[in-house]
């Protein structure tokens, strides 16, 4: 059957906003309306006819509405395969009127929970007969037109006006698959918030992960790929998906990949002097704290301006002027703000590709939740990685115990490793990243990429010496040789901050003991692959 004629169709919405304009228009075509509870009072109110359920059922609704469309009557109307003669024959013995729309949506389940609601009221907000009946409409979709999302009133009432009331099998699997895919939502919500609020299960033995699109982008990592943005249901963080793009061009998959590598950095410092992250491919390639914006701006690209071109920008303050400024000096792609003043905004309205992305908070840096990585065949699933270390958790192991800037300068480069890419090294110094080494096979080779960048960050200033003279140099994961503290020696480093745990300990210990630098332990480590 290609298509079906609108006759009579069943109303039952816990969201009734347009519901009534819909059940006018229905109503003018000559349908028949069939209602529940609320949304048949709500359309009565507005002066139309409309039938209860329980009319059709001969039962009233029970139960504090808890019982109401479960009955075969309705079931039997949504149901029923219309040119099946045994499906028929039923319908007639047992007087079960065909439903030929449904028009349904469920309890708020959803903003319930993240109102901070009772258990008792969450669990009420737990819908029993929406999904039951919107599955059976959505299975016999060969019959009966299911919507479930008052955005798509529009769409049916042109699908009928198109086709004299009456709708497409194209349209009934369009909206059968979109209605699946709500109840499988919904379903999901419901199961992780039993899993990890009402009994914190990190890991229950059905994993469900669910999104909302927000729009599908240009194109993934390359242009050959396809990509899109969707955002998690139910309680969740406020982020890039979240933020106001107050100029430039859609964001790509990269962008957004980038952006989201700056803004859970520049979190670290939430609440602290002003800081300024850049990030290029997912790595920070120069971060910097000072008493103004525009100054850690500058400090921060010093670190690696080569890098920094066609970056992304994050900042833990509102952007002023000078600081925007500052930024349009070289091209960059994207810039992460928690506000912008009206200089910031006119300075960022002079580069229009640049987009200009403004937060109303920034994230909590050690905020709990799941991260999620598809493998061949399976999901890795972990915590997210929440470690900090302070000054109480550090262990001197060296005969040279730490200066206090010694140990502002380790804690400023081990919060910063923590977001390189492992194998990470960090080279520090003053508030300020001095070089950093990301991503290779081995740790030496980092400690040397990274030394190489100071001094090429100091040729290109014409400073005297590079900045990793005199600084804390911060490995993510335990130096198993002497040659990675060797390449802290050799850039000038004069402190070294590290998890510790390996089996040559104390060759690294002694190798730092005779050059004089003083290491601290901190029994963490922040692989980041």
């Amino acid at each position: 059957m290609t298509e079906v004629t609108i006759k009579r169709a069943l109303l039952s919405v816990s969201d009734k906003s347009g519901v009534v304009e819909l059940a006018s228009r229905l109503a003018k075509g000559g349908v028949e309306l069939v209602s529940t509870g609320g949304t048949a009072r709500a359309l009565r109110d507005a002066g139309l006819q409309v039938r209860d359920v329980s009319d059709v059922t001969g039962f009233p609704e029970m139960m504090d509405g808890r019982v109401k469309t479960l009955h075969p009557l309705i079931h039997g109307g949504l149901l029923a395969v219309r040119d099946d003669p045994e499906h028929a024959a039923a319908m007639d013995a047992h007087e079960i009127g065909g439903i030929d729309l449904l028009v349904s949506n469920l309890y708020p389940f959803e903003e319930t929970v993240m109102r901070g609601a009772g258990r008792d009221e969450i669990i009420e907000n737990i819908d029993i007969g929406g999904p039951a009946m919107i599955r059976s409409a959505s299975k016999n979709h060969a019959f009966v037109t299911i919507v479930t999302d008052p955005e798509d009133y529009p769409v049916l009432l042109e699908e009928l006006a198109e086709n004299d009331g009456a709708t497409t099998l194209a349209f009934r699997k369009r909206m059968a698959a979109k209605a699946f895919a709500a109840t499988a939502a919904y379903d999901s919500m419901i199961s992780q918030w039993f899993a990890f609020a009402d009994q914190q299960r990190l890991f229950p033995e059905m994993l469900a992960v669910n999104g909302r699109l927000v729009g599908e982008l240009r194109y993934g990592e390359n242009p050959h790929q396809k990509a899109a943005l969707y955002t998690p249901l139910g309680p969740h963080i406020k982020g890039l998906a979240q933020a106001e793009q107050v100029q430039g061009k859609e964001l790509s998959y990269n962008n957004y990949n980038d952006a989201d590598a700056a803004l859970e950095l520049v979190a670290e410092f939430k609440d602290q002097d002003p800081a300024v992250v850049i990030v290029k491919h997912a790595n920070p390639c120069g971060v910097a704290q000072a008493t103004t914006l525009e100054e850690a701006y500058r400090t921060a690209l010093a670190c690696d301006a080569v890098s920094a071109f066609g970056g992304i920008v994050a900042v833990n303050r509102p952007l002023d002027g000078p600081t925007a400024q500052a930024i349009t000096e070289i091209f960059t792609e994207v810039v992460v703000a928690p506000g912008a003043d009206e200089a910031a905004r006119a300075a960022f309205a002079a580069k229009p590709n640049l987009r200009l992305l403004l937060l109303e908070d920034l994230p909590d840096a050690r905020r709990g939740g799941l991260q999620v990585k598809p493998i061949a065949g399976a999901l890795l699933v972990q915590s997210r990685d929440n470690g900090a270390v302070g000054l109480p958790d550090l262990k001197v192991v060296t005969k040279r115990v730490p200066t206090d800037q010694e140990l502002a300068d380790c804690l400023f480069a081990w919060t910063i490793a923590r977001h390189v890419k492992s194998n990470a090294i960090v080279f520090a110094k003053d508030n300020a990243t001095a070089g950093i080494g990301a991503g290779q096979m081995n740790r030496r080779d980092s400690a040397r990429i990274a030394a190489i960048r100071a001094r090429e960050a100091a040729e290109a200033a014409g400073w005297p010496q590079p900045r990793t003279v005199g600084s804390a140099m911060a490995s993510e994961a335990f130096l198993p040789f002497a040659d990675g503290l060797e390449a802290a020696i050799e850039a000038g480093a004069t402190a070294v901050i590290q998890p510790g745990g390996a089996m040559r300990d104390e060759d690294v210990i002694a190798a730092a003991d005779a050059a004089g630098l003083a290491m601290v332990f901190t029994g963490m480590r922040h692989f980041r692959h």
